[in-house]
């Protein structure tokens, strides 16, 4: 007991000692200052650097320093503690307006707008960038435009922060600032990769991080990197390098107390742990990810925690428990969150909840807003300016090596000494040249294999998807049997027979050669067979599928096919009354690169009369899907019905 007591004591004396030592080489009587910018020139420092920085800055002089030393614990703890960061801020944003430094006050304003944009508040962040853009030097402007491009990334306007990334990469090579480049690479590769764009985030990662690494400083956004190269990795399926980057982030954010960049780490092992069916590690790191979200207070985090969780509840089939996840995370987002992309991917989740708890209203309320949400983020501006992006460093890559080689063969024209040399190295290349495509032809046979194996997974989904949806189609008739409301009865028909439709298209698509395009003639012909035997219409009604194959994408394949089977069943039901006989045509031509689509019969005339019968879904739906395609629909009642609609084909590619 009493030599544990001593050792305490001795602990405690060192401990107090080591930090008069570092106070000491930091400030001497007032006067002498030594001290390494933090995250600059140094990153060998422990917590108690903190505390001691803090009681140092009061005496720094001259102003400047004292403003540096500052700004450093302001940006330092706003990884770990907002409000204290805030308070930094403010007391170098007073001290700079009572010296009238202009420059430092813009510094500072940059540090309150990464602490503004981790509270929410995206709009105050961006004027306060926008009031410091004219105060600082231009050497500054790369930390700037990356916290700009941060606001409109939490916006949802990808387009619009890859601009700002494309700058400060331009201003990092004008000013030979490795570290601005490497942010801008960073920022790239998680925009690439929010883009779906896995590959190229991948390239643009691994790009920062040797742009980092170059530096030999460990600092927040080399942390940060880590994690978004992982990400990128997690995407391809290589799950071993995405932990080796994940766990490298977890290092170094304990070391220094990112708790932004720990959480945001802890929530993507949630999902590899979850796919790599590891789900107790998967629990633990949704539980870490909320404590450092926690810790930082920080809604943001906060709301991706209970995103991540939700969606491990899913992949566990607790639905019940990821419905209330998923709705703490969406309550938490609030109605000016900012961020569409995690918001839209809540929404996803939410719907995949409600469905598997069988809650289908609330699940397609959920997807509504899903569908919404993700076409606010994944515009075609968006996409074409990242795609854009990729073109012009590319095309800069291709230039920089074309300039090497030609100074390359300069250099050799001046050698000429070195002929024999060269012979010989062009000799091992083509041995070399040979090794490799005898390895690319083992590649190429592993890969065929692997084709093989991707098809017929795909075929696979394809098969259940068309067995799920007979499944719903089989319900919606048992239920119909239990109804004896005669219009209920029809309404849960005709939903059966939409279900149908859809279920003919994937097991067109798995049965088929093609499996990413529908072959429409035999849909057609398929389709109408079954509604005219479900409707109790042979040999009553003879049907005429007059066109050449064609084969359109799924995309297109079902919206078309949900209109032929409306106008269909609109034919049966009011066409042909009193056992009348007659003739259904169906067509779909491609005309002058428009999709043309007719649907005629040689009935009494009364599809689209001006009192419609029934509840007119049929005829809204019809309408709906019309305009969806971006088409445009001619209805002609003189001689039976003839129903014209014509579409871009650019939408089937």
């Amino acid at each position: 007991m009493r030599t544990n007591f001593q050792k305490a004591i001795a602990f405690y004396a060192l401990s107090i000692w080591s930090c008069s030592m570092l106070f000491a080489q930091i400030v001497n009587d007032g006067r002498d200052i030594s001290y390494r910018k933090v995250f600059v020139d140094t990153d060998n420092f422990g917590a108690s650097y903190l505390d001691v920085l803090e009681r140092a800055y009061p005496l720094a002089r001259p102003d400047s320093l004292k403003f540096s030393m500052l700004n450093d614990l302001a940006y330092y703890w706003h990884t770990r503690n907002l409000n204290k960061a805030m308070n930094f801020t403010k007391r170098g944003l007073f001290l700079t307006r009572a010296s009238h430094d202009s420059v430092w006050r813009g510094r500072f304003q940059i540090t309150e707008a990464a602490i503004l944009l981790r509270k929410e508040k995206l709009n105050s962040a961006e004027a306060v960038l926008e009031s410091a853009r004219c105060k600082i030097p231009e050497k500054d402007l790369p930390l700037l435009n990356t916290q700009l491009g941060y606001v409109y990334e939490r916006r949802g306007k990808l387009g619009k922060a890859a601009d700002y990334a494309l700058e400060t990469l331009r201003l990092g090579e004008k000013l030979k600032d490795k570290r601005a480049m490497a942010m801008a690479y960073s920022d790239l590769s998680n925009l690439f990769w929010k883009q779906s764009k896995f590959t190229a985030g991948l390239e643009y990662g691994l790009k920062s991080l040797s742009l980092y690494e170059e530096r030999g400083i460990n600092d927040l956004d080399y942390d940060f990197t880590l994690y978004v190269v992982g990400n990128n990795y997690l995407s391809l399926k290589d799950h071993e390098k995405a932990l080796n980057y994940f766990e490298h982030s977890i290092t170094i954010g304990e070391r220094y107390g990112f708790y932004n960049n720990l959480s945001d780490v802890y929530m993507i092992l949630v999902d590899t742990y979850a796919y790599l069916n590891e789900f107790e590690k998967a629990e633990e790191a949704g539980v870490n990810a909320l404590k450092y979200a926690d810790l930082l207070d920080n809604n943001f985090m906060a709301m991706r925690s209970w995103l991540a969780i939700g969606k491990l509840k899913n992949l566990q089939g607790q639905y019940a428990t990821a419905i209330e996840c998923l709705e703490k995370s969406i309550t938490i987002a609030t109605e000016d969150f900012g961020d569409t992309f995690f918001l839209s991917q809540a929404y996803e989740a939410l719907g995949k909840a409600h469905a598997g708890n069988h809650q289908y209203k609330e699940a397609y309320a959920a997807f509504a807003r899903y569908d919404e949400l993700k076409a606010a983020v994944f515009t075609a501006e968006a996409d074409k300016r990242t795609s854009l992006l990729r073109t012009e460093f590319d095309v800069a890559s291709k230039e920089d090596r074309i300039l090497a080689q030609e100074a390359l063969i300069s250099k050799q024209r001046t050698t000429q000494k070195l002929s024999v040399v060269i012979l010989a190295l062009l000799l091992l290349l083509l041995l070399l040249s040979y090794k490799v495509i005898q390895n690319k032809f083992k590649v190429n046979k592993m890969l065929q294999k692997q084709n093989g194996e991707k098809e017929f997974l795909l075929k696979e989904i394809h098969h259940r998807v068309k067995n799920n949806l007979e499944i719903v189609s089989s319900l919606l008739s048992l239920q119909a049997a239990r109804i004896d409301d005669e219009d209920m009865l029809k309404t849960m028909r005709e939903s059966q027979h939409r279900v149908q439709s859809m279920g003919m298209i994937h097991q067109k698509l798995y049965t088929g050669k093609n499996l990413a395009a529908v072959e429409m003639k035999g849909y057609f012909e398929q389709l109408g067979e079954y509604i005219i035997d479900a409707f109790g219409f042979d040999p009553q009604v003879l049907l005429e599928v007059d066109m050449e194959r064609l084969e359109l994408d799924v995309d297109m394949a079902i919206p078309i096919g949900l209109i032929v089977n409306e106008l269909f069943t609109n034919a049966l039901k009011y066409a042909f009354p009193n056992g009348r006989k007659g003739n259904i045509r169906i067509s779909l031509k491609e005309i002058d690169h428009i999709l043309q689509l007719d649907v005629r019969d040689d009935g009494i005339g009364q599809l689209f009369d001006a009192k419609p019968k029934g509840s007119g879904f049929g005829t809204q739906l019809v309408g709906l899907l019309t305009k969806q395609l971006d088409g445009k629909m001619k209805l002609n009642v003189d001689q039976g019905t003839s129903v014209s609609i014509q579409f871009q084909l650019h939408k089937a590619a």
